[in-house]
């Protein structure tokens, strides 16, 4: 039941105001204007009201008090219901008092807090309906709202009687579980795509696992092919290094006495002085061919000079007689002919004669560019007939020099010539001697050959056994260490190495085999495994997903029925108690609650733009009708009511409502204005019948009313437009009602 409401900033409330409600029934009173009805959109804003017509706003910071000249305003308005709960009306939880908050503030922004922890609308929402406290439209009934369940279409009137009827939990209930249904079936959904979306790698993985199986098995077989390879090769190898290092020292030793025998021949040539003096002869001979021969050489550098010289002349010669003059300052001529002279000196150095000679055209060119720019044209074309005529007398005698040399280098070559004749017939006499050595020499190149020979063997067994040891290697990578963990053999099968050949073969057809069947590493196979294991996962998944729907469906099925099934028995009583309070109110007559068919179409404005069969796939629902029977008085609709009439027909309806499920409370905001006399103490005694089923609040200014309540609050405002309360005891409450 409730405690208190405690009030801060509230609309006219600016200061905190606590209402007290130990009593069953509670009257609010106060003038108009004084904000008595403040005190039921309290209720309804901690409650969890959305619409802010209802509390008569616009905006939400319509809610907090403004202020007036008197009073500054607020800038939080909260509102706080407080429940006892040692009867556990909120089941899930466990404590005796349950405090419900709500608070808005000027940005627009709310909070609910329960027990002081911050929680979500939703929250507040589901808890109130596991107590039968819901929308607060069949509950908390403000002035001028009385008549709405009568104004109200079918299928509202349907929710506000299952609102009433304590359905709403029922309805949390299947909302959730058609919420988890959907979620689940997006659930079924994303993992449909997920195997969908897995088959196509796994297939792709088998295949690769198929390949690497394949692939073992190969390396199976080549492992065990190149243990039989591998033995005989090393041993092999082995042996035949052996024999070739030995048969290399043999060799070796046989050549290294052929050489000590030539060595020991050449030593007795050597010290041979008759035979020295013929050497010396041919070398003497050698050096003098050799002296003239450089000489001659020499004189042929100077005479390409000579007639490159002579050459420049003439030409430099006919060009003066036309060519005119020109006056060029001797000094700066004087110092090209300076640099070119030493440009000569360093080509004289040089043993390239063409080389020379033409830097001594360059010389000749540069003197006779002085000569022609620096002296009158008749003195120049003189010198330049002088120095050609002075060149061509020295060619003359280099020419006669080079015969000369020619003679000289023609006696030297006899000379020479006779002096190896004179060595060959003094060798002649040794033939003996040369034979032995003959003998000897040709021993030493056969010695010479077998060791070139045994060495170019070891070389090759050499590179055999690197690429034993290459071929070991690469057969680990590809077979693993079991094709290296052979037996040694201590004998060389008896067979041609042909046969060992062929082995070898067999094994790099293998090894290509396996490389071929490549099979990837064992993460592929690893892969696959997690693969199947993820896929089988997901199947297991879906059967429980299917499981799940199945249940939720099973548990939506059964909440409908339950739903039926209760509105159905509710609507039995509520018709009952709804005729007998109408009975009561109008003093005879009757009224009843009628279902009638409507179609659950989401958007009804849109009803005739569907066609007739998606209106048959419709889920087809009853909406209710108020059907009335006034005393002495034929009614055909609700409409035809008169206002009084329509008060008396609502109230009757809301408190047979309020009869067959109670709420913890009910708040009645002067729904009593428009009573007369008489049908103002059929009201009270109306309330004194709720009062033992709902704790009562009643907001009047009715005295009859006034009259039946056990705690009376006066409302007052001052000049300072603030809302303040006046208590009334409960033995003084008849009094002042009177």
């Amino acid at each position: 039941m409730l405690k208190r409401l405690e009030i801060a900033g509230f609309k006219s409330f600016a200061r905190k105001t606590v209402l007290d409600f130990s009593n069953q029934t509670t009257a609010i009173v106060g003038p108009n204007g004084s904000g008595k009805s403040n005190v039921a959109e309290a209720f309804r804003f901690a409650l969890g009201e959305q619409s802010m017509k209802s509390m008569r706003g616009k905006r939400s910071e319509d809610l907090i008090f403004s202020g007036t000249h008197m009073s500054a305003r607020a800038n939080r308005a909260a509102v706080a219901i407080v429940f006892d709960n040692t009867k556990r009306i909120f089941p899930k939880i466990d404590f005796d008092e349950v405090t419900i908050e709500r608070a808005v503030f000027r940005d627009g922004s709310s909070e609910y807090s329960l027990n002081g922890s911050k929680v979500r609308l939703r929250d507040i929402q589901e808890l109130l309906a596991s107590a039968n406290i819901g929308e607060t439209g069949h509950h908390i009934i403000s002035q001028g709202e009385a008549d709405r369940i009568l104004l109200a279409n079918p299928r509202e009137r349907r929710a506000m009687l299952e609102d009433a009827l304590g359905l709403k939990a029922f309805e949390f209930r299947k909302q959730e579980a058609e919420r988890k249904l959907e979620k689940t079936d997006a659930n079924v959904k994303e993992v449909e795509a997920l195997r969908r979306e897995i088959a196509p790698h796994i297939r792709f993985l088998k295949k690769q696992v198929e390949r690497l199986e394949r692939a073992e098995e190969l390396a199976r077989e080549l492992a065990t092919a190149c243990q039989q390879y591998f033995a005989i090769e090393e041993l092999y190898l082995d042996t035949e290094k052996t024999r070739v290092i030995r048969e290399r020292a043999v060799a070796g030793e046989k050549l290294a006495v052929a050489e000590a025998e030539l060595k020991a021949f050449e030593d007795r040539t050597t010290h041979d002085s008759e035979g020295m003096k013929h050497v010396e002869k041919v070398r003497v001979a050698e050096r003098a061919l050799d002296a003239v021969t450089q000489e001659r050489a020499q004189l042929a550098r100077e005479m390409g000079r000579v007639e490159g010289a002579l050459d420049s002349a003439k030409r430099r010669s006919h060009a003066v007689a036309e060519e005119p003059y020109v006056k060029v300052p001797r000094h700066d001529l004087a110092q090209l002919q300076s640099s070119i002279e030493r440009a000569g000196d360093l080509a004289h150095d040089s043993d390239q004669a063409a080389l020379r000679a033409a830097l001594d055209a360059i010389r000749g060119a540069i003197g006779a560019f002085l000569l022609r720019f620096t002296a009158p044209k008749d003195e120049y074309l003189a010198d330049e007939e002088n120095q050609v005529y002075t060149l061509e007398n020295e060619r003359q005698q280099l020419a006669m020099k080079d015969e000369d040399l020619a003679n000289r280098i023609a006696d030297a070559r006899a000379a020479l010539e006779r002096a190896r004749q004179d060595r060959t017939a003094y060798d002649e006499t040794g033939r003996e001697q040369q034979h032995r050595l003959l003998s000897v020499a040709d021993s030493r190149a056969t010695e010479e050959a077998n060791v070139a020979r045994l060495e170019a063997r070891l070389n090759e067994l050499s590179y055999l056994a690197e690429e034993f040891e290459r071929e070991r290697h690469e057969v680990l990578a590809l077979a693993g260490s079991s094709a290296l963990s052979y037996e040694k053999l201590t004998e060389l099968p008896h067979e041609d190495r042909r046969t060992q050949e062929e082995r070898k073969r067999g094994v790099e057809r293998l090894k290509i085999r396996v490389e071929e069947a490549g099979g990837g590493t064992e993460e592929v196979k690893k892969e696959y495994e997690d693969a199947v294991t993820r896929e089988e996962f997901l199947t297991r998944e879906l059967t429980d997903l299917a499981k799940s729907a199945e249940g939720l469906r099973a548990l939506i099925t059964d909440l409908d029925t339950e739903l039926h099934k209760t509105f159905s028995e509710g609507l039995v009583k509520v018709n009952a108690s709804f005729g007998e309070f109408f009975s009561l109110m109008f003093n005879g007559g009757g009224a009843k609650l009628v279902l009638e068919e409507f179609a659950t179409i989401e958007e009804e404005d849109d009803e005739e733009e569907t066609n007739d069969e998606e209106v048959t796939n419709k889920v087809r629902k009853q909406g209710i009708e108020i059907s009335v029977n006034l005393p002495k008085k034929r009614v055909q609709s609700l409409m035809q009511l008169s206002g009084g009439e329509r008060a008396l027909t609502s109230i009757a309806l809301i408190f047979a409502m309020s009869q067959v499920n109670p709420p913890p409370f009910l708040i009645l905001d002067e729904t009593d204005a428009a009573l007369d006399e008489a049908n103002s103490r059929r009201y009270g005694d109306m309330i004194d019948n709720l009062a033992k089923k709902s704790q009562l609040i009643v907001i009047s200014h009715n005295r009859e009313t006034m009259s039946r309540a056990g705690i009376l609050y006066g409302v007052t405002m001052g000049a300072d437009g603030i809302s303040k309360l006046l208590s009334v005891r409960f033995e003084d409450a008849v009094t002042v009602a009177k």
